[in-house]
C-alpha cells in the first residue's frame, strides 16, 4: 500500500513484488504478518469527561447525571484538553482514527485532537435548561465561535458539527434555532434521543402523546444532518420518520447497559427501514472506555442474545457500522480502505494466541482478540502509533494526574 499525502495512491497484492516507481523522502513500514483494517469511527463521545472515569458508579440515569453536571461545573478549558488528549491516546491504542464528540469548551478539545493527529468532528454545544437569557447568550457565543473556526480550522480536516443536548435539557425555540443554523450552514447537528424510557415518557406527558422522535419531526429537526445518538426507546413509527428523513443513528451499548438504561436496540429494524446505523463509546464516565473493538463485540453478542439469533448483526455489517457508516454519517471518504480513500487505517499484529485459529480474520479479531494486537495506526497519511508507542504519551499522563488533583 502506497500512502501518498493523506491518501491511499496505490493498492498492490499482498506476497507479490510490486515495483513502484519512489521519488524523495519516504518511510517504509515493514507489516509482514500483520493485516490492516480501515481506522474506526467512533460516532458519539463526550471527551472531556475523560477524567472523570468512573465517579458515578452503580447509579441509575437520572442520579447519575444529576452527579456528572454537578462536577461539570467547575470544568474548564484546561481539564477538557488534557481530558482530550487522554481520551485520543486510548482512542489511537484501539484503532479509532476519527470521532464525533459532544462538549463544552470544544476548541481546547479540537487543539488536543489536532496535536495528537486524531481526526474530530466536535462544535458548540447548545444547552439552555429553558432559561431565555442563557439562551441569548449561547446563540451569540455560537455564531461567534463557529465564525472563528471555520478560519482557525481551514485544512486542518475537522470538521465543525453543532450539538444540542436532548430534548429535556434545550427549550424547544433553542433547538429550532440550532436545527435552523445547522441547515444553514451545512453542518451536522449532534444530540441524544431516546435514550431513556423515562425521556419517552416525559415527552408523551408534555407533548400531546408525542414521542421524541415524533416531537422533533413536528418541529421540523429532523433530517440527513442529524446524528441522533441511542435511539434507544423506538417505535414503528419513529423508525419509519427516522428513515423517511435520513438521520444518521448511534448505538453505544456499553453505556446504555451500565446505566440500564436498555438493551434492545432495534438495529434490524432500523436497518431494513434503510437508517444508516453507526456505534459509539459515549463518554468515559458513563461507558468507562473509549475502545470501539470492545463495543462492536458487545453490541453484537447482545443482539444474538435477546433476539435469540445467532445470525444478528454478523461480522462484516458489524465492521462496516464501526467503520464505513460513521465516515457516511460524517460525510467523510474514508472506512474503506481504497486507492482515493483517506489514509485511516491499524495495522493488526497477528503473531499472538488470538489469530492461531483458522477462523476467519474479523471473527478473530472482534470475538477472539483485543485492542492491544493493534501495532500501529495511521490517520490522514500520518503515523500516530508505531509498534504500541503514542509519542508523548508518559508526560500526557503525567500532567492529566496533575489536573484531575483539582478537581476531585
Amino acid at each position: 500500500m502506497l500512502i501518498r499525502q493523506d491518501r491511499i495512491h496505490r493498492i498492490g497484492p499482498a506476497g507479490s513484488s510490486v515495483h513502484w516507481e519512489l521519488a524523495g523522502d519516504f518511510e517504509v513500514l515493514e507489516c509482514s504478518g500483520k493485516v490492516a483494517i480501515p481506522g474506526f469511527v467512533n460516532m458519539h463521545t463526550h471527551n472531556g469527561m475523560t477524567l472523570m472515569r468512573g465517579v458515578g458508579e452503580d447509579m441509575v440515569f437520572q442520579d447519575w447525571i444529576d452527579k456528572i453536571w454537578k462536577i461539570e461545573e467547575k470544568v474548564d478549558n484546561e481539564m477538557v484538553y488534557w481530558a482530550s488528549k487522554v481520551a485520543c491516546i486510548e482512542m489511537i491504542k484501539s484503532g479509532t482514527t476519527t470521532y464525533n464528540d459532544q462538549y463544552w469548551h470544544f476548541r481546547a478539545g479540537h487543539d488536543a485532537a489536532v496535536e495528537m493527529g486524531v481526526r474530530p468532528a466536535l462544535g458548540y454545544d447548545i444547552m439552555d435548561r429553558g432559561d431565555p437569557a442563557e439562551a441569548e447568550r449561547q446563540k451569540e457565543a455560537c455564531t461567534r465561535l463557529y465564525e472563528r473556526a471555520m478560519q482557525e480550522w481551514a485544512g486542518d480536516g475537522s470538521i465543525y458539527t453543532l450539538s444540542f443536548h436532548a430534548i429535556y435539557s434545550v427549550s424547544e425555540a433553542m433547538m429550532c434555532w440550532a436545527a435552523d443554523f445547522a441547515r444553514e450552514h451545512r453542518i451536522p447537528l449532534h444530540i441524544h434521543l431516546c435514550e431513556t424510557r423515562k425521556e419517552v415518557e416525559d415527552c408523551k406527558a408534555a407533548h400531546g402523546g408525542l414521542t421524541p422522535v415524533e416531537y422533533l419531526a413536528e418541529l421540523g429537526i429532523l433530517g440527513p444532518n442529524l446524528l441522533a445518538a441511542h435511539t434507544l426507546w423506538l417505535g414503528e413509527h419513529d423508525i419509519e420518520l427516522l428513515a423517511r428523513y435520513g438521520v444518521h443513528c448511534i448505538h453505544n451499548v456499553n453505556s446504555n447497559l451500565k446505566l440500564a438504561s436498555g438493551y434492545r436496540f432495534l438495529y434490524n429494524e432500523l436497518r431494513d427501514a434503510g437508517v444508516n446505523v453507526c456505534i459509539g463509546t459515549d463518554g468515559c464516565a458513563s461507558s468507562n472506555n473509549l475502545d470501539l473493538l470492545e463495543a462492536m463485540k458487545t453490541a453484537a453478542m447482545l443482539q444474538k442474545a435477546w433476539r435469540n439469533d445467532p445470525k444478528a448483526l454478523p461480522l462484516d455489517e458489524l465492521m462496516d457500522v464501526a467503520t464505513v457508516h460513521g465516515a457516511r454519517a460524517l460525510g467523510l471518504d474514508t472506512g474503506v480502505l481504497r486507492e482515493g480513500a483517506l489514509a485511516d487505517l491499524s495495522i493488526i499484529d497477528t503473531d499472538n494466541t488470538y489469530f492461531l485459529s483458522p477462523a476467519p480474520f474479523l471473527a478473530n479479531l472482534i470475538y477472539g482478540a483485543h485492542s492491544d494486537c493493534i501495532d500501529s495506526v495511521i490517520c490522514g497519511g500520518r503515523v500516530l502509533m508505531r509498534h504500541r508507542e503514542v509519542p508523548g504519551e508518559e508526560d500526557i499522563l503525567r500532567q492529566a494526574r496533575h489536573i484531575m488533583n483539582n478537581y476531585f
